[in-house]
């Protein structure tokens, strides 16, 4: 199936995803790639509209990012967004230079007519908007006009309904602009005309057949699992598409959440009639981080390991050409900058920890989709609802959760303390409530008094967010009582800790993560 196309060039904002996550949640397929993209290779993919993403430059700068004026003469509805209107308004005569005031944060926009962006608000209406912007436009191109404005930055909003050129000086795709996914909306379908052809279903087929196309058929095909919703998604779907070409490989390496090894083989045999080979390699993975306490470091040592395991297991069973990975859009994004130049947060090991000897050639068949994507997925192919509704867990598992020394000691305070949290979630009704929840081991020891003994032990941190993407978040506010039974549970049932403590960062700044 032949889907319509937005695309999406990508100028380095750190919400580029998220521009991509808004236009697929209105049911329309789209791509990212870097400004740079060739006019040619423009026309061969033949977009049906286009979206400039934001940017950390400034369009005046040496060696700014920009891209071939030629795309506004194509006749595709544009829509730019902060960097992308600032770079629209220069590249077609128009004028941009330092703000005398800054706008980062939340900021009322005014709408001055209903039409482009706006054709779903009325005009007079004022919009709760984000913005992240150090420059303005100071004098509109030619043919353009503004059609929104606030005090600090009078075009706002600029409109050239005669080419269907539009663009926003704030960030419509993020949360905090409250009725961003409409102003989006009515850019794609009354600017741009498109309509709603991309489903959970419609990507569940093309994957399926995607997979088929890509292993020959004498060819087999291994899938590292860990349990957590990529992998299961991905491994059900591949089971689709293969059969019993498909082998999966559950590797405990130590980093596992309390009895998790149990719970998956059980999930996979008994549940989804999926056989794996099970493979206890704790002592292999713990004596290769041995000392080490670099989160970069253990990163790319968890996945070196898993390539090792993977690469002998392939021996025994096969002809294994292939090994597919979870990997999906937020760990490209934080990991390496592959479809533009937005900047590197953090590797991640499906991303930048694979080592260049690697044997098996890699199959990722959800590395385009966010979370709630693979969850909708996951759905279409009939996965029971507690193996979809689990919380994200981090590839490196625990060794990112248990800061400093990995020893088994340290690793079974931290698994002992994260069943009592997330048992208290489900017990409460709460896990539900919150994005990501879990605890983390950290490398201090504090003071305290058990009894008339003084202590001197280790401290937990709590942490649960709130999440429609993982791109962002915010700290769940759980409830003082709850959190104070939670502490009280671990501080008494868990030897080795005298202290917890609840973390409420948000991120940005911070990571859900703490390494």
């Amino acid at each position: 199936m032949t889907h319509q196309l937005v695309l999406i060039l990508d100028f380095g904002s750190q919400t580029t995803q998220l521009i991509a996550r808004r236009v697929r949640e209105a049911g329309v397929y789209c791509e990212i790639h870097p400004f740079s993209l060739a006019p040619e290779r423009i026309d061969a993919l033949a977009p049906r509209a286009v979206i400039l993403s934001g940017g950390p430059a400034s369009v005046y700068g040496t060696g700014a990012p920009t891209l071939d004026s030629s795309l506004f003469s194509r006749g595709i509805p544009i829509l730019g967004i902060c960097y992308g209107v600032q770079l629209t308004a220069q590249l077609l005569g128009g004028r941009v230079e330092r703000a005398d005031t800054r706008e980062f944060g939340a900021a009322p926009v005014r709408v001055e007519e209903s039409v482009g962006p706006f054709a779903r608000f009325a005009a007079g209406e004022s919009l709760d908007v984000w913005m992240s912007h150090g420059d303005r436009i100071a004098e509109l191109p030619p043919g353009f006009r503004a059609i929104g404005s606030n005090p600090s930055t009078p075009a706002c909003a600029i409109a050239d309904d005669a080419r269907r050129i539009y663009g926003v000086q704030f960030h419509p795709e993020v949360t905090h602009t409250k009725r961003g996914s409409e102003l989006i909306e009515a850019f794609l379908f009354d600017v741009a005309g498109m309509t709603r052809d991309w489903t959970p279903a419609s990507f569940v087929e093309e994957a399926v057949a995607r997979v088929r196309r890509t292993v020959a058929e004498n060819e087999r095909v291994v899938l590292g699992l860990s349990g957590g919703v990529d992998s299961t998604v991905a491994a059900v779907l591949c089971r689709r598409a293969l059969g019993d070409r498909l082998t999966c490989i559950f590797v405990d390496n130590g980093l596992m959440r309390l009895d998790e090894a149990k719970q998956v083989t059980e999930m996979f045999r008994e549940r989804l009639g999926i056989e794996l080979i099970a493979i206890d390699a704790s002592e292999e993975f713990l004596a290769a981080l041995d000392g080490q306490t670099d989160p970069e470091k253990k990163r790319k040592i968890i996945g070196t390991t898993f390539i090792d395991v993977f690469e002998r297991e392939a021996k025994r069973i096969g002809n294994v050409a292939w090994l597919v990975q979870g990997t999906l859009y937020p760990d490209v994004i934080e990991s390496v900058p592959i479809h533009g130049s937005s900047a590197v947060i953090k590797s991640h090991h499906n991303v930048g920890g694979l080592p260049a000897r690697m044997k098996l050639k890699l199959i990722e068949p959800l590395r385009e989709l966010f979370k709630d994507e693979v969850r909708a997925a996951g759905r279409t192919l009939a996965i029971p609802s507690e193996a979809l509704q689990r919380h994200p867990f981090p590839g490196p598992g625990l060794a990112v959760r248990c800061i400093g020394d990995l020893t088994r000691e340290r690793l079974d305070v931290l698994r002992r303390a994260d069943a009592i949290f997330i048992d208290e979630l489900r017990s409460k009704g709460l896990y539900d409530t919150v994005w990501q929840a879990f605890t983390v081991l950290l490398p201090v020891r504090s003071v305290g008094v058990m009894g008339d003994d003084r202590t001197y032990d280790e401290v937990i941190s709590l942490r649960a967010v709130t999440s429609q993407d993982g791109m962002t978040a915010d700290w769940a506010r759980l409830p003082y009582e709850f959190l104070a039974h939670v502490s009280n549970r671990i501080i008494n049932e868990v030897r080795g800790v005298n202290r917890v403590v609840y973390d409420i960062s948000s991120k940005p700044p911070a990571t859900i993560e703490w390494e």
